[in-house]
């Protein structure tokens, strides 16, 4: 209350943080379901758990709503001074953007709850074809949640500067939540596998892939952004550049070279080796790394926006603990409502 734009300029951070977390495990529950790959199988109840989430986080998107001239410079009065804007102002606008948070949050919950009842079928009657109708969900499934994902990024996130302009930011943010997602799943990995009745069952094998496809998706993250800065830098355009100017320049060129080493470098190196995949708390160490670099690339597209030269704020960690307090609450109350591995899976 004394600190209104600081706190809603923190809270969407933090929020997109823990949404990001959820939305990886969604689109990964989705993958898995599409290739039947053995890598899915033990952490499956971990995704869906997840994805289970997804009303909480609906809930705690209405504040959001409260604050939008907090953040949104397109929310403001003084928009209407400017014309650029003004353009946009049938999509940017407080109505538009409060049904189409809404709905994109409808559509992924659909599609969690479908797998999810799917699943839970499965462990009650044994049906052998019920995988096949989950493939039949997640197929078009993927494809729908990356489409509402990618204009979900740009009212969310891109708009913060609406005079910024990229066609890849869509791809770049459904990347960022595989990255964030594949984190978390070899972190819960490691913890299940300490505790019954995973003790055993967990082996190297599975970290093994769990570290390959993190290192894909980091390969795929830093390849996203690295397109982007390239193109938007040789096109030089006077309304693509400012975005990244504001990035390399004062305090935040060293969060961008943070990104760069810890986000892409230092993950990509150790995660080549397959003994260091092997190794169950080594990888959950990377993967704590990464999912931390997660929300300093969301504090990086989001921050400049607001403080053109870098500044922290204790609210930066009072939302990420309140809203992560209260989401791991939840997900852990969702992943002990089941069997921790399927029942009756073909």
């Amino acid at each position: 209350f004394t600190q209104r734009q600081q706190f809603f300029q923190s809270y969407l951070v933090s929020w997109l943080f823990w949404i990001s977390i959820t939305l990886g495990c969604l689109g990964i529950m989705m993958l898995h379901h599409l290739s039947r790959g053995g890598w899915g199988l033990m952490i499956r109840r971990t995704l869906e758990a997840a994805t289970r989430t997804l009303p909480l986080l609906a809930v705690l998107f209405v504040p959001i709503l409260f604050g939008l001239q907090a953040v949104y410079v397109w929310a403001r009065p003084e928009a209407a001074n400017d014309p650029l804007i003004q353009h946009k102002a049938s999509y940017l606008n407080p109505t538009a953007f409060t049904v189409r948070g809404l709905l994109y949050l409808a559509i992924w919950i659909l599609f969690a709850w479908a797998l999810n009842r799917l699943s839970l079928r499965q462990d009650e009657t044994g049906d052998a074809g019920l995988f096949r109708r989950m493939q039949v969900v997640a197929a078009p499934g993927l494809v729908v949640f990356s489409l509402v994902a990618t204009f979900a990024s740009i009212d969310w996130l891109m708009s913060l500067d609406p005079h910024g302009y990229s066609s890849i930011f869509g791809v770049y943010f459904i990347v960022g939540t595989g990255v964030a997602g594949f984190a978390f799943i070899s972190i819960m990995a490691l913890y299940l596998s300490r505790r019954a009745p995973l003790e055993g069952v967990i082996k190297p094998k599975h970290f093994h892939d769990y570290g390959k496809l993190l290192l894909a998706f980091v390969m795929l993250w830093a390849y996203m952004g690295v397109s982007q800065l390239l193109i938007i830098w040789s096109g030089n355009l006077p309304e693509e550049v400012p975005w990244y100017l504001h990035r390399v320049q004062g305090g935040w060129k060293y969060v961008s070279i943070t990104l760069v080493l810890l986000h892409f470098v230092l993950p990509f190196v150790l995660l080549l080796s397959r003994d260091f995949k092997r190794n169950a708390r080594l990888l959950a160490g990377v993967a704590l790394l990464v999912l931390f670099m997660r929300w300093v690339d969301l504090f990086w597209l989001a921050a400049p926006t607001f403080h053109h030269h870098l500044a922290g704020h204790w609210l930066d960690l009072a939302t990420m603990a309140a809203i992560g307090g209260i989401w791991v609450a939840v997900f852990i109350g969702q992943l002990q409502k089941r069997p921790i591995l399927p029942i009756h899976e073909p």
